[in-house]
């Protein structure tokens, strides 16, 4: 039976899975021999047949694995069902591993609901291979750090608009985040200009990226760990994941198929604002391209609305609440904007390098609230083997994000927010964004441009605003909680906030 509410310890209920699993780990221990087995990293004890199905933590499995490593280090091997999956807890295991051994540890395991969804033709999640390679020069091309700054005057006007929005009504500040940031990313990526909050254009893509939150979910759907089990025909018990499949693999399409031919059909008469990633190609190779070239820039457009919208939307979030429980961090950096640029005008991503407690409370936002708190999973390629540790070909492996980024042997007293440790260093800075924004080369290819929206976004809101918790119906201030949703890519908690203007100069500009 398919599972939809994420419980995989279920199949010890259904005998016909029972002995599917069996026969799955049985033929994997038989290709393993004993002794690669006795070298596999340490990790939970396994039961009979289902391994460590049953252990498997359906949320927050970041703070599940950081807990294990204390008791099995940082690499820990888990068994679902036959399936090998490596939890890396240490960011020099994973850079040994993901960036130095990248041509073993750069493909994707074949998430099987999400490859059902329509996921699968992503750059996110596309195998590592030539596709891959042709839809990687699209993205890198376009937004190396010299070809962002053609989009940094769409960011810094954006931000201006996302800060009076915020002013404007604070019980919605999700809401406005989500739209004045999808406001930047369509436009830059199809030079479409969203009309409202309702927009098909804007709402379909948040709800494929809901759907592929769960359907990517470890332990979510059991075809994850049984594939064959897509093959049933659908109108037999338990398949009901093969509907959901359909439905959302057509909000995938939709998202895809209609800001693109909006891009394309209107390349010429005025209506696509330029610049943008697809008009931008679509100019430079229209008489050499194909079907095919023109399909993969497609898809390289989803990717960047997919990676760039909820994560920019975690990370401003968190700044926010990291502000309102932090006021001397945001006095100092109103302080440092005041010293360098005056009252005068407006911070832009071009005075990035003047300000350099700004982009430390960035990085440290970055730090203290990863938004993929355990990266998009790798697969290795083929064995592999690690300070005496076995590696099998064909596993899962798992960077922690958010324990390599709150290890106490690494950052003091990590649990909290301090911009201050960094002490302007960009060599200390970096070493956050090199976890971050993830490994090898599935390291994120819009990397500039979300650092360069986040910038925007976070310099306009201290330049001009205090930050101050949300009211009760009493007038008395309820201060948040340090707390963070449990889903693939992790926001705050809802909190209540107030965005106050600094000065009636700060209002007017």
């Amino acid at each position: 039976m398919a599972i939809s509410g994420g419980q995989v310890f279920t199949v010890i209920s259904n005998p016909v899975i029972l002995c599917t699993a069996a026969l799955t780990t049985v033929v994997f221990y038989s290709l393993v021999s004993r002794s690669s087995r006795s070298k596999l990293p340490p990790g939970p004890k396994r039961l009979p047949i289902i391994g460590n199905a049953h252990q498997i933590p359906q949320k927050s499995g970041w703070l599940v694995f950081s807990d294990w490593s204390k008791k099995y280090g940082d690499i820990i091997h888990i068994d679902a069902l036959g399936q090998p999956i490596i939890v890396i807890n240490s960011a020099k295991v994973a850079q040994d591993l993901l960036d130095n051994r990248s041509t073993i540890y750069s493909d994707r395991p074949v998430l099987q609901m999400a490859s059902l969804c329509g996921y699968a033709r992503s750059f996110t999640l596309i195998p590592y291979g030539e596709e891959w390679r042709k839809q990687r020069r699209i993205l890198a091309q376009e937004f190396t750090l010299s070809n962002c700054t053609q989009y940094h005057n769409l960011q810094n006007e954006g931000a201006r608009t996302l800060v009076q929005k915020i002013i404007e009504n604070p019980e919605q500040a999700l809401a406005q985040v989500k739209l004045q940031l999808g406001i930047i990313i369509v436009r830059s990526t199809y030079g479409y200009e969203i009309k409202s909050v309702d927009d098909p254009i804007l709402t379909k893509p948040l709800t494929a990226l809901e759907n592929f939150a769960k359907a990517a979910a470890p332990g979510n759907f059991l075809v994850d760990f049984i594939p064959w089990l897509k093959h049933i025909p659908p109108y037999f018990p338990g398949t009901g994941f093969l509907q959901t499949a359909k439905e959302w693999k057509q909000v995938l399409d939709d998202s895809a198929y209609e800001p693109f031919r909006f891009s394309k059909d209107n390349l010429h008469n005025g209506k696509a604002s330029m610049p943008n990633l697809c008009g931008n190609y679509l100019l430079a190779e229209a008489s050499t391209w194909s079907k095919e070239d023109e399909e993969r820039l497609m898809w390289a457009g989803v990717t960047i609305m997919g990676g760039a919208l909820d994560t920019t939307t975690s990370v401003y979030m968190s700044f926010l609440l990291a502000m309102i429980l932090n006021p001397d961090v945001q006095k100092k950096a109103q302080a440092e904007i005041d010293d360098v640029l005056g009252t005068g005008r407006l911070p832009s991503v071009s005075d990035r390098a003047d300000l350099p407690y700004l982009r430390s409370i960035i990085v440290e936002t970055l730090r203290w609230a990863p938004p993929l708190p355990l990266g998009i999973p790798h697969a290795s390629t083929q064995d592999d083997e690690y300070n005496g540790l076995f590696i099998p070909k064909g596993s899962l492996i798992l960077a922690n994000i958010w324990h390599m980024l709150h290890d106490s042997s690494t950052y003091q007293n990590p649990m909290d927010f301090s911009p201050d440790r960094y002490n302007g260093n960009d060599i200390e800075m970096k070493k956050v964004k090199d976890v971050v924004f993830g490994f090898g080369r599935r390291v994120c290819p819009g990397m500039h441009f979300a650092q360069s929206t986040l910038f925007a976004a976070v310099a306009t809101t201290l330049a001009t605003c205090v930050i101050l918790p949300g009211l009760d119906e009493d007038g008395k201030e309820i201060i948040p909680k340090v707390a963070f949703t449990h889903d693939t890519i992790s926001f705050p908690q809802k909190f209540k906030l107030r965005l106050l203007p600094r000065s009636d100069k700060a209002s007017l500009l």
